[in-house]
């Protein structure tokens, strides 16, 4: 009995010791983690409570030269929903889920009503607290979501919404690939976007919040949080009417001629000022032409005939000939160490002068010229084209220019006895598009080369920050008696020569045709570059231009595929731009009777007349279109009648007065753009029938 107690007892110690054992080891663990542990926990639970945000900067703006917006930041949501939360009831999800479904698919039109319903229905099921909805959900669509069945409840109805920004383009793919795009993450920077990164993205601000129920998070005030500064905007040498004139231009010829790419760019001569610059590639998975490739600025292409310019150049400043010297062309073919250069079409035989021999591209005319000049001695013809800095980058803020080649004769592995009149040709030698622009451009300038310009100016809040001025790469490319010259020659191109199809009876333009072929292994195959590079109006330049198309098919001469589009950009601008047409600008008082050259409604012309205190004089009772002429000082009102059945010229009219003549006549009328009409799809003075529609294009100018 006396040994059964004592075994109870020790079974009851052991009991005890075991359980004071524990609570000393309780009580340890609980001073260990308040002690040594407790202060990492807090800051660990801290970091589950308390989080510090990223506030998103917002992306500034890329504005054309007037103001429109080229590139700009939108808010974007990704919407999700947690279809498995608990307080979305049963009985609330079955008798809503039909209508949730019907609302999602009208506002997103992308799949049916019973679709979205088993996406819910399924997503319900798995208990899934994170099924995405969409992925780019717009401001507007964000707040009709919020009104939808069950979501309208917000967190306590499963909504769940990501705030991001992204890039648009108000004007689609104008000028896109200039533009660019910016993308930090991959490392990835194009155009504009890319070159002037760091003033667009702004700097991100920090935000400390704390959660709350239902995951949601708030904001904790304090003084540690720093508000986001936004980028600042580029506003950009770039006119959206000019680049959607040039664009259009090209893409009908590369469409015409089935071309692989092409470029046009249209630049200022006083100020480099890029207005347009269109690239355009064919994209066999669509069929279509897109701007997925900058060619004027990182295609660097043998320039042919249009170097011509460059070889006159140093002849003419080295006092090696004039232009009434003679040259022989012969049959159009000449022999250079047993390999012949040929003539592109037919220039006439025997004898030319030198301002012949250029004017009809004669590649045996120019090639003789250079090589009896400089055979002795080709480094001093090589001297000049460097000292024309054809050898170096314009250094354009946006990336990829392609580096020039012009090869020197110390340099034995790729000189040959042929390289000086093969170069003085065009061929041999490599430049992009802009490059060759920027000599012209020098020309136009009376010698002054000045840098293309992209942007001119940054802004903040409307306000100039920093302004880009005009930099100057050389003050005189060449003596005023060669610059002269030379501008003769590229008159006569267009007057007498290859670019004959460009001249007309408004205003003369100057320039050169080119057309190269292209080389592939090595070895010159039947395809070309066609280009036509000039400036206009030729006796008081104010806009110089470079059209290439890359292997048109059905006509490859520059004259033909290029200078067509360079005609229709050169047309447009003179006929809207008033800088242009009045020569030396806008007059500040009105030494000249302004007369309307367009027709007016009589009205409106009668109140303007009678504002500016002219003295006027009509024989119209009633209300009628009108022109006017000068009489003496007087402007005379004449009818302009439009019952004789045929298309009316309605270019240069205000697009108000245009509209209501073309519909009054009968026609349904098609507009784009805003400001005054600058081209119409329709002929003037061609029959058309009642309902026809006419398509017309403003600007703004």
């Amino acid at each position: 009995m006396t040994e059964d107690k004592n075994d109870i007892l020790w079974r009851v110690y052991l009991i005890y010791g075991f359980m004071l054992l524990f609570g000393v080891a309780v009580i340890g663990k609980i001073v260990f983690i308040q002690v040594k542990e407790g202060p990492e926990l807090t800051k660990e639970a801290a970091k589950q409570e308390i989080r510090i945000f990223d506030l998103e900067a917002s992306r500034g703006n890329i504005l054309s030269d007037e103001g429109d917006l080229l590139a700009t930041s939108v808010p974007v949501f990704e919407v999700r929903m947690d279809v498995g939360s608990e307080y979305i009831s049963k009985e609330l999800f079955n008798s809503k889920v039909d209508s949730l479904s019907r609302c999602l698919a009208n506002l997103f039109q992308d799949q049916s009503a019973n679709t979205y319903r088993r996406m819910l229905v399924e997503g319900r099921k798995k208990g899934n607290r994170f099924l995405l909805i969409h992925r780019r959900v717009t401001y507007d669509q964000l707040k009709k979501i919020e009104t939808f069945p069950i979501l309208r409840r917000k967190a306590y109805g499963g909504l769940i919404t990501f705030q991001k920004t992204t890039r648009e383009l108000p004007y689609g793919m104008l000028a896109a690939r200039t533009i660019g795009y910016d993308i930090p993450e991959e490392h990835i920077s194009v155009g504009l976007e890319g070159a002037f990164a760091k003033v667009l993205r702004g700097k991100d601000g920090k935000q400390l919040r704390r959660r709350i129920n239902h995951g949601a998070w708030l904001p904790v005030h304090n003084d540690m949080e720093v508000d986001p500064h936004n980028g600042e905007d580029l506003v950009t040498t770039i006119n959206v009417d000019l680049q959607d004139v040039a664009e259009e231009a090209l893409r009908k010829q590369m469409i015409k001629h089935e071309a692989r790419m092409g470029c046009a760019v249209l630049m200022s001569v006083k100020t480099g000022d890029i207005k347009a610059i269109a690239n355009l590639k064919y994209d066999s998975t669509d069929g279509r032409y897109e701007e997925n490739y900058n060619m004027a600025i990182g295609e660097k292409l043998e320039p042919g005939s249009t170097f011509k310019l460059a070889s006159m150049i140093a002849v003419l400043d080295d006092h090696k000939v004039t232009l009434t010297d003679t040259v022989s062309v012969g049959k159009g073919a000449v022999n250079y160490y047993g390999r012949v250069l040929r003539d592109v079409h037919d220039v006439g035989h025997g004898i030319l002068t030198v301002e012949e021999a250029f004017e009809r591209s004669s590649n045996v005319g120019i090639s003789k010229i250079i090589y009896r000049s400089y055979k002795d001695d080709p480094s001093k013809f090589i001297d000049h084209l460097y000292a024309l800095k054809l050898n170096k980058p314009l250094g354009l803020p946006i990336p990829g220019e392609a580096m020039p080649y012009i090869k020197n004769p110390s340099d034995k592995k790729v000189w040959y006895l042929t390289s000086l009149p093969w170069m003085s040709v065009g061929y041999g030698l490599e430049l992009t598009p802009l490059q060759i622009l920027t000599l012209y451009n020098a020309v136009a300038n009376d010698g002054v080369e000045v840098k293309p310009r992209f942007v001119s100016a940054i802004t903040e809040g409307g306000n100039v920050i920093k302004k880009f001025p005009v930099v100057i790469r050389d003050s005189m490319i060449a003596p005023p008696r060669v610059i002269q010259q030379v501008k003769k020659l590229l008159v006569g191109v267009v007057e007498n020569g290859t670019g004959q199809i460009l001249k007309n009876k408004h205003f003369k333009i100057a320039g050169k045709t080119g057309t190269a072929k292209i080389a592939k292994n090595g070895t010159y195959i039947s395809e070309y570059n066609a280009t036509f590079v000039g400036y206009f109006p030729a006796d008081d330049p104010q806009y110089s231009c470079i059209v290439v198309i890359n292997r048109p098919k059905n006509g490859y001469y520059g004259a033909s595929a290029a200078a067509p589009v360079f005609k229709e950009i050169a047309d447009e601008v003179y006929a809207t731009s008033l800088a242009i047409n009045m020569g030396s600008g806008i007059p500040d008082t009105l030494s000249a009777l302004p007369l309307a050259d367009h027709p007016v409604w009589y009205p409106d012309l009668k109140t303007i007349y009678k504002s500016l205190g002219i003295n006027q004089k009509d024989y119209l009772s009633e209300e009628k279109w009108a022109e006017t002429k000068d009489e003496n000082d007087t402007a005379v009102f004449n009818v302009k009648d439009f019952s004789n059945g045929l298309v009316p010229n309605v270019r240069g009219m205000k697009a108000r007065d245009a509209i209501y003549l073309l519909e009054n006549m009968g026609f349904n009328v098609d507009v784009n753009g805003r400001g005054a009409v600058i081209s119409q799809s329709l002929r003037p003075g061609t029959r058309f029938q009642k309902g026809q529609t006419i398509n017309i294009l403003l600007s703004t100018f």
